[in-house]
């Protein structure tokens, strides 16, 4: 008979055997302090955007009304400063509303621990956009792998302890991407920034974006002109000829020009209306794929206008 299996027992922490959670509650506690804002630092090369958007302004009558319910996180520096690492919104928003000081847990962390603990807690954001996925999957990456061929942090390299897992495999188990995944974000960092703010805007899908990404600068910016001048961005298809060529040594300026003066189907007489024109005149409410049909209703009723007006006038 197959032996019956034991319930398995498994050690918890020193802190889990020796404390209650009355004193590891209270010691978390400790570690809360009002913190001048001007006495905080924004993380370095800091990957995620804070704007002054609406989302920003509802924080802001948020943390008016209720006070900054969630403490921020940061670290003290040598020189006796202290770095963000968490809440760069909560610190604009009170920045916005005149406060001196920031609710704020205090956590001891080296550079690399500090890196994967702001990157990971800024991805639990509801929205994320390519480039702030890109900038914070590389700079976690950089600090795994400088963590891996240290041995001052743990009793066994990084790489023993993940059985041979490369770290972006780790990574990518992680944050819940596929590995493939988190390299073609990562070569998003390789775009010149209004391709890469394209890409954010959804005007450039992902796979042709990590195309274009292996293009040299200069040839970036090409392309970049390109764009605005034939007001459309090139397919999925056009990118993987374009760094065909470029393996050859043949990808020119004028190459370029010629692939993205190729007509395409979903390009014919297209008309091209900017977002900050028309947003403000549509419903907030509107889905995407309706909006066609509701500017098409909206020139017809305008035009029914115009035609009445020019009757009135004879």
């Amino acid at each position: 008979m197959p032996q019956e299996k034991k319930p398995r027992f498994t050690l918890g922490t020193v802190d889990d055997m020796f404390t209650t959670q009355e004193m590891r509650d209270d010691a978390k506690l400790a570690r809360i302090h009002e913190i001048p804002l001007d006495e905080i630092d924004e993380f370095p090369e800091h990957p995620y955007k804070v704007k002054d958007d609406e989302d920003m302004m509802n924080l802001v009558e948020s943390i008016r009304e209720n006070g900054v319910l969630t403490p921020a996180t940061v670290r003290k520096k040598e020189d006796g400063r202290y770095e963000m690492l968490s809440g760069h919104r909560r610190w604009r928003a009170c920045q916005l509303l005149g406060m001196d000081t920031l609710r704020c847990e205090i956590v001891e962390l080296d550079r690399d621990a500090a890196t994967i603990f702001m990157c990971d807690s800024n991805l639990q954001r509801t929205v994320i956009l390519p480039s702030e996925k890109a900038f914070a999957y590389k700079m976690r990456l950089d600090a795994m792998n400088r963590q891996g061929k240290r041995t001052d942090l743990t009793s066994a390299p990084l790489g023993q302890k993940l059985k041979g897992m490369s770290s972006r495999d780790m990574l990518a188990k992680e944050v819940g991407e596929g590995s493939e995944q988190i390299r073609r974000y990562i070569r998003l960092t390789e775009l010149i920034p209004q391709l890469l703010e394209m890409v954010d805007e959804g005007k450039i899908a992902l796979r042709p974006a990590v195309e274009i990404s292996y293009l040299p600068k200069d040839l970036q910016k090409e392309l970049l002109d390109n764009i605005e001048m034939e007001a459309c961005t090139p397919s999925h298809d056009q990118t993987l000829r374009m760094r065909n060529l470029l393996r050859q040594n043949k990808l020119t300026p004028e190459v370029i020009t010629m692939i993205m003066q190729e007509e395409k189907p979903n390009q014919k007489e297209k008309i091209i209306l900017r977002d900050d024109r028309t947003r403000s005149l549509l419903p907030k409410n509107l889905p995407v794929s309706q909006r066609e049909e509701y500017i098409i209703k909206a020139l017809e009723h305008y035009g029914r206008y115009l035609k009445k007006q020019r009757e009135q006038e004879r």
